[in-house]
């Protein structure tokens, strides 16, 4: 806890009906402290943490973004900090008798005239990166694959100027799983997907080990690599390590890159080209989610959502658990009765994976998200929806899909930021956002990430690593609407090829798959 206030004391109320608000002062504010409205602190608050604005009877519902969040477990005096112990989380909306697309999207002028510098691929996708990217059937392959990347990126890479990297696309499945089950086509399609993403430029590249269950024909079923976009007519190029032709591991490597010195020369001949910014295909995510997510960066980067939109982008938002308790607000934004019951559907189906597991939505809140003010998974998850901006919600994507649609999307992922980023390249993104309050040096090898800070602290002392500040909403500096164009146009410069700072110290978290399959 601070022992100085050097800015005057202030809390931050989301909707004029809160019962409740968070302190904004960094270090957060001692007791018998005294707002301008008269407020007294009863007890020191940090900073992100919840001050009743009212008394709060035992029983009586604590507002925060006009939700219900809770119910107070026993009397709390006004000035006193509602911490979680005080508050009983409310049960989850029952998926019945939801509003259905009932309220229609805020009317808004096409955005025309913004473009981007973007790798062209032949079936029509745009990259913002320009990626040798080598798939794995199978974790066995693993470390060989990261030998090979080593030598091709030390070796080769030099070579071919025009090309922006290379990324050995590992992952933990491929074997000891029950491949044939009904859900074990959500990795297996995951995995496709990623291999096709738009940063490829087309060139599938493939290293499988020979007996594993995933097969490269499984993999890649005849037609599902186009064939204009490919070197080897609608086929991967394949590597088999189980292969004859192999005499000890020398030899492996040594094929592996002769393939990929083929698929570099390929993918050399791109050049950066304008693109509508209509070509963007950006996904959105938090995490490190702190009780400012929802005051400063989420709002931005929903002002930007709309942005995105309004110029011909697609967007994904994401998190089934973090927008489960906002699932009423999301139906009535669809664009129709069939997308809000795609969405439903989601819901039902997470809801039920979570009971086989034993467990339910407030498994999700970290220690670090109530370190940070978030009480529970219903105020996260009202602060997380609010990434997705106003637009309509045009359709809806199962886990591991791929994208074909433009708007405002709903890609229903698991909230573990790993999963989540890896279903949001299989859908095809080609930039990636992602808000954080408690900080993560999160990173993608295969799509550029611009990280959104919550609040003026971490910009401060992770100043290289994040790449906006929305803090400033919370100071009175700038405005959502003034972060929100500052991030649409850092969007356009990224995608253009201006490095982030992830890309800048070559930080990236592995793929992690979402198989809720059995493994055998």
């Amino acid at each position: 806890m601070s022992t100085s206030t050097p800015k005057p004391p202030l809390y931050i109320r989301m909707h004029d009906n809160d019962n409740v608000a968070i302190i904004a002062n960094d270090g957060g504010l001692l007791a018998n402290t005294v707002f301008p409205d008269g407020l007294t602190l009863l007890e020191n608050v940090p900073q992100g943490h919840k001050v009743a604005l009212t008394d709060i009877a035992e029983g009586q519902p604590i507002l925060r973004y006009n939700v219900t969040i809770g119910f107070a477990v026993r009397t709390i005096p006004k000035g006193s900090w509602v911490e979680e112990s005080l508050i009983r989380m409310p049960d989850a909306r029952q998926l019945v008798d939801l509003p259905i697309a009932n309220r229609p999207a805020p009317k808004t002028e096409p955005l025309e005239g913004y473009t981007f510098l973007g790798y062209r691929n032949a079936d029509g996708s745009v990259g913002t990166r320009n990626i040798l990217a080598i798939t794995t059937t199978v974790q066995c392959v693993a470390g060989v694959v990261e030998h090979a990347v080593k030598r091709i990126k030390e070796e080769l890479l030099p070579k071919f100027p025009n090309v922006d990297d290379v990324v050995g696309l590992e992952h933990t499945y491929g074997c000891g799983v029950a491949i044939d089950a009904p859900n074990a086509a959500i990795p297996i399609r995951t995995v496709r997907n990623i291999s096709l993403n738009p940063n490829f430029g087309g060139q599938a590249m493939v290293v499988s080990l020979g007996c594993e269950k995933l097969q490269p024909t499984r993999l890649f079923p005849k037609g599902s690599i186009p064939i204009q976009s490919n070197n080897n007519g609608g086929e991967p190029a394949l590597v088999c390590l189980q292969d004859q032709v192999h005499v000890g591991f020398q030899s492996m490597i040594a094929s592996i890159m002769t393939t990929a010195e083929t698929q570099l020369t390929e993918l050399n001949k791109r050049r950066r080209e304008p693109c509508p910014a209509a070509d963007l295909v950006v996904g959105v995510q938090c995490g490190g989610s702190d009780a400012f997510s929802g005051v400063t960066a989420n709002p931005a980067v929903g002002f930007a959502t709309d942005l995105l939109v309004r110029a011909g982008a697609s967007v994904m938002f994401s998190e089934v658990t973090e927008v489960r308790d906002g699932i009423d607000q999301l139906t009535s934004r669809a664009a129709n009765a069939d997308v809000a019951a795609a969405m439903i559907r989601e819901m039902e189906w997470y809801d039920e994976y979570l009971k086989r597991g034993g467990v339910d939505r407030s498994a999700n809140t970290t220690p670090g998200n109530k370190k940070g003010g978030l009480s529970n998974i219903v105020e996260k998850a009202m602060g997380s929806i609010v990434k997705s901006g106003t637009a309509a919600i045009s359709g809806v994507l199962s886990p591991g899909e791929k994208l074909k649609q433009k708007g405002l999307i709903y890609a229903a992922t698991p909230a573990s930021d790993f999963i989540c980023g890896t279903l949001q390249v299989a859908a095809g993104m080609n930039l990636h956002i992602f808000t954080t309050g408690r900080g993560t040096p999160y990173g993608l090898a295969e799509v550029p990430v611009i990280k959104v800070a919550t609040r003026d602290d971490l910009a401060r002392r992770w100043h290289d690593l994040m790449d906006i500040n929305a803090g400033k909403i919370a100071s009175g500096e700038a405005t959502i609407e003034q972060v929100g164009w500052e991030l649409f146009q850092m969007m356009l410069d990224v995608a253009s090829g201006k490095k982030t700072w992830a890309e800048h110290w070559k930080l990236h978290n592995a793929l992690v798959l979402f198989n809720p399959a059995p493994i055998t």
